[in-house]
């Protein structure tokens, strides 16, 4: 790729607005100049993305380069590079520089270590989750980064970064440039792009769908170099499959190729497809935590009874790719109508121990005890009331929610906040920033959140008394924060 020609000023030791001293040039692209410079006001050493003359010098150019940076500075998120500044410098002859003030990250680009091959599956899906994240946060700024590439993904010591929000657009916007050209990697771009659809969070979830595909097999599902591969490769009916990548979990796979659906509205969220992606890294026993319900047998008693139920939930009950916080829900009431009917059935024992008499002396005929009436199915997924002559039973002990069911509740907490206004944009990002945080310690393991999470309710206090948290939502917050801390 050509590099772009810069104007003289722009060498080591040059001055940028009179605060960033370029140290030298570390990389190059079709629309810009990567410089390491250090910011002389702060102190530090940042990244500056340096725009070509030729585009600088377009002044909707330089109005879109701004735009972007300044949607991107609101994401603040673990994955996603930070944007620190914009600037415009103009030369005594009218030249325009135009440049962009980012984190200077080190580490290695993902399309780099993809040329060694496929990765496991393992790291592919922790990879591909955290971009999950990261674009899931953009989503909820209504941002659309439409370039989600491994030359746009670096590998560094603290996890995979996103990069480059270079073409990046608000939701709804058009897809288009003014001469009604697509714009992207056309492997990577999504069917409905190639007909000028306007910008959606759909598009990424896609460009995340070949992520995961190519991080596990070491190519993209539809190989095009040109738009006019990828319109030949689309047309094909042939759906591309996931073969040969050992243990790879079915819930994987399955994911992957929802993202790749054709229809956008068959395709799930960026953040579904994190939480999926996060189950599958749990350790079993979590897994199972979250998936499954205790078996519930009843004691052993004299005479002919029905068998004891067996209070399990059906696979298609919690299928592998829901959401987990759908999930949970159906969990919660899957158990509700297995207590019913364990209740009843203890109920019905109960009563007729009450009801008969005490034993007859030996060889004494046995009086014959009033019999309780049958339980009739109920067609309802509801409780079933018991019999008029038995005493209440004693309510069944509930089990006590999962981690990872209370940390997906806290999410949609966060995000059903921010979508009502009631809390703040910025606050909701910065506390599910840390919810997340939270999550991927408990990859690893059993983990303490005693201390964590007290330092969150302390953040969700003091975010209620300065009033960008509703204090409904705060209570709210502060209640799943302690459950929390209990299942933890």
């Amino acid at each position: 790729m050509a590099t772009p020609q810069m104007t003289a000023p722009l060498q080591p030791g040059g001055l940028l607005a009179r605060r960033y001293r370029l140290i030298d040039n570390i990389g190059a692209g079709g629309m810009s100049l990567i410089w390491r410079a250090r910011d002389e006001v702060l102190d530090r050493v940042v990244a500056v993305k340096v725009l070509a003359p030729s585009l600088a010098a377009d002044v909707k150019f330089r109005d879109m380069v701004r735009e972007e940076a300044r949607a991107a500075a609101q994401l603040v998120h673990p994955h996603v590079t930070s944007v620190h500044d914009y600037g415009e410098e103009i030369a005594p002859d009218g030249a325009v520089t135009a440049f962009v003030v980012m984190e200077l990250l080190s580490g290695e680009e993902l399309e780099t270590r993809l040329t060694e091959g496929p990765l496991p599956w393992t790291e592919a899906v922790e990879i591909c989750a955290q971009v999950a994240e990261a674009l899931a946060a953009a989503h909820r700024l209504g941002i659309v980064h439409r370039d989600v590439t491994p030359a746009n993904i670096m590998m560094t010591s603290v996890g995979a970064k996103v990069l480059d929000f270079g073409i990046a657009t608000h939701i709804g916007a058009p897809d288009e440039d003014e001469e009604g050209e697509t714009f992207g990697t056309p492997a990577y771009v999504a069917p409905e792009r190639l007909d000028g659809t306007p910008a959606q969070p759909a598009t990424d979830t896609y460009c995340l769908g070949v992520l995961l595909f190519e991080t596990l097999t070491g190519h993209p599902p539809y190989p095009a170099e040109t738009w006019e591969d990828l319109t030949r490769a689309l047309e094909d009916p042939e759906v591309p499959r996931l073969a040969g990548v050992p243990g790879l979990p079915q819930a994987v796979a399955d994911i992957c190729f929802r993202c790749l659906a054709r229809n956008p509205r068959d395709r799930p969220t960026a953040r579904q497809v994190g939480e999926v992606l996060r189950d599958q890294l749990l350790p079993a026993d979590l897994q199972a935590a979250t998936m499954l319900s205790p078996t519930v047998t009843l004691p052993t008693v004299q005479g002919p009874q029905p068998p004891p139920p067996e209070v399990k939930l059906p696979s298609e009950v919690a299928p592998e790719w829901a959401p987990a916080h759908r999930r949970s829900r159906r969990t919660r009431l899957a158990l509700t109508v297995g207590a019913a009917s364990v209740a009843l059935a203890a109920a019905v024992l109960l009563g007729m121990s009450l009801n008969d008499p005490a034993p007859p002396p030996s060889g004494a005929a046995h009086p014959t005890a009033p019999q309780p009436p049958a339980a009739t199915p109920s067609s309802e997924a509801g409780p079933i009331a018991p019999p008029a002559s038995a005493p209440a039973p004693a309510t069944t002990p509930q089990r006590p929610a999962s981690v990872r069911e209370v940390i997906s509740e806290i999410g949609q907490l966060i995000d059903d906040g921010v979508a009502a206004g009631a809390i703040r944009v910025d606050v909701g990002q910065d506390l599910d920033n840390l919810v997340h945080n939270l999550e991927s310690k408990l990859a690893t393991g059993p983990v303490d959140l005693t201390e964590p999470v007290a330092e969150l309710r302390t953040k969700v206090t003091r975010r209620v008394l300065e009033g960008s948290i509703d204090r409904e939502y705060g209570d709210a917050l502060d209640a799943s924060l302690a459950r929390l801390a209990t299942a933890a």
